[in-house]
């Protein structure tokens, strides 16, 4: 059951590449796969109910030695999450991409990002989780290139090198732990660092873990290339790696604190909420001071994460819920406003907030889709971003963590700012300032994604006393490591 995640989207692209000259078929074909990804992902979550991890062993080699796939409370709430978003975007892309970029792979490569952001969410092996991230690198660089635009070579070069960079870095922790401890497998190396006296270069190994995982999560100082990269393919392309990409490097960083750093919590607690605080305020600042909505939106990114690195620093219940919420929220949310800026874009001609004008007036609707994961990102109730933002203040000041928490409600501040600058702008200014033109007839698919990913985004909020007991379960295994450890090495003191 665990490989299905991995499966279907692999499945998916050889017949995708079969019937590559007929486009419909690839438009149903990738809506299917999807929605069955979303059946797997139920599946698995009923069958932990009750069992707190599921563990399979590719090939039939026994953990260490095998490729480990390891399924707990985190990982497949973010599977559940992933898949639910991509049924949006892949709609959504159907009524907004060109027949061009849709022809030339458009929806292959979305399979080859999903089964990279699967794989990684289930791997119990570092050496295998480098593989499934090359996949997700892979297929997000076409994907920016896809249309071969300018502006899009130019910001897929900074998209490239960064990632490389982060690849070596990750290469070299890899030779690194590995020299000291003589095996990859997660499990083993968290029971290894429980038992004995960790080697100085264990603890370097770690640290460069952390810095390849920022550059991906796009953390600071590393974050640059994500809002130089982002706006430049179709916003259809950037809503879904809003969804997935720094999810999955924000993910591995919760995952590898819960069972390597969590050792040493002197040193890495202070070390996250810096990086943590500085993320938050140079993106909101970023974001504040840009009139483009893609750039916008973009630099948000950047300053949310900065909000899941404070859960993670917290190291508690509430906190470690909270940094889950946060990523579900920010999946569904985040993907939610790029969509309603594509659809902006189509009747108003321009992303420019000083071009676009009067929305609330003549399309009402856009403009509620617009409001509810405004709102969210803002932390304003019954959004799911409220009930995010609380947890994680709530176990901020509960933890006498005052001045990251202090942070983060200016940063909170400042994110309304930058929801409300937008909604002045481009639904309430007079209509004689904007593009004023129907550019392109938006079609039925763009309406639809865009009210799955706000209906979910609304769901996920009015629901929270029913799921807040899911993402408690979830911090609740981060915190004892040992229960994985026993999952996956059941013969292991």
């Amino acid at each position: 059951m665990l490989f299905l995640p991995i499966l279907i989207p692999l499945i998916s692209i050889v017949l995708l590449i079969a019937f590559r000259s007929r486009l419909k078929y690839q438009q149903g074909l990738s809506i299917v796969s999807v929605i069955a990804q979303l059946f797997a992902a139920v599946a698995i979550l009923l069958r932990l109910s009750g069992n707190g991890h599921l563990v399979a062993q590719a090939g039939g080699w026994p953990a260490p030695f095998g490729i480990t796939f390891v399924a707990d409370y985190t990982s497949v709430i973010l599977l559940l999450a992933v898949s639910l978003v991509a049924i949006g975007s892949v709609i959504y892309s159907i009524g907004f991409v060109d027949f061009d970029r849709q022809k030339n792979g458009l929806f292959l490569l979305y399979q080859g990002l999903l089964a990279g952001v699967n794989g990684a969410l289930l791997t119990g092996d570092i050496f295998n989780l480098y593989v499934w991230f090359e996949v997700m690198v892979i297929s997000s660089f076409v994907l920016i290139t896809l249309g071969s635009e300018k502006l899009q070579l130019r910001a897929s070069v900074k998209y490239l090198v960064m990632n490389l960079i982060g690849s070596m870095l990750f290469v070299a922790a890899i030779g690194l732990l590995y020299s000291q401890l003589g095996t990859l497998n997660m499990a083993d190396i968290a029971n290894k660092m429980r038992l004995q006296p960790v080697p100085p270069l264990v603890n370097s190994a770690i640290m460069l873990f952390f810095i390849a995982f920022g550059i991906k999560a796009a953390v600071f100082p590393f974050f640059f290339w994500l809002p130089a990269s982002y706006p430049t393919p179709p916003i259809a392309i950037t809503a879904f790696f809003g969804a997935t990409l720094t999810k999955v490097g924000v993910y591995v960083m919760l995952r590898f604190y819960s069972l390597f750093a969590q050792l040493d919590v002197t040193f890495w607690q202070p070390v996250i909420f810096t990086v943590a605080a500085l993320t938050m305020i140079f993106g909101v600042l970023m974001a504040a001071s840009s009139y483009d909505i893609r750039k916008i939106l973009s630099f948000h990114i950047v300053s949310q994460i900065g909000y899941i690195l404070m859960g993670i620093g917290l190291f508690s219940v509430v906190g470690l819920a909270g940094a889950i919420l946060f990523i579900v929220h920010n999946m569904f949310s985040k993907t939610a406003t790029f969509m309603a800026g594509g659809l902006m874009y189509l009747y108003k001609g321009s992303y420019d907030l000083k071009k676009l004008g009067w929305i609330y007036k003549t399309k009402p609707l856009l403009a509620f889709l617009f409001l509810i994961p405004a709102l969210s990102l803002a932390g304003i109730p019954p959004t799911p971003g409220f009930f995010g933002k609380f947890l994680l203040l709530y176990a901020g000041f509960d933890g006498a963590h005052w001045t990251i928490t202090i942070v983060a409600l200016i940063v909170s501040i400042l994110t309304l700012f930058s929801m409300v600058k937008i909604w002045n702008e481009a639904m309430w200014k007079p209509e004689k300032n904007s593009v004023g033109l129907v550019v392109k007839k938006v079609k039925p698919a763009a309406w639809t994604g865009t009210i799955i990913v706000v209906t979910l985004t609304l769901l996920l909020g009015l629901t929270i006393g029913y799921t807040y007991d899911y993402f408690a379960e979830a911090a609740r295994q981060l915190l004892d490591p040992s229960l994985y450890i026993k999952a996956v090495l059941p013969e292991q003191p």
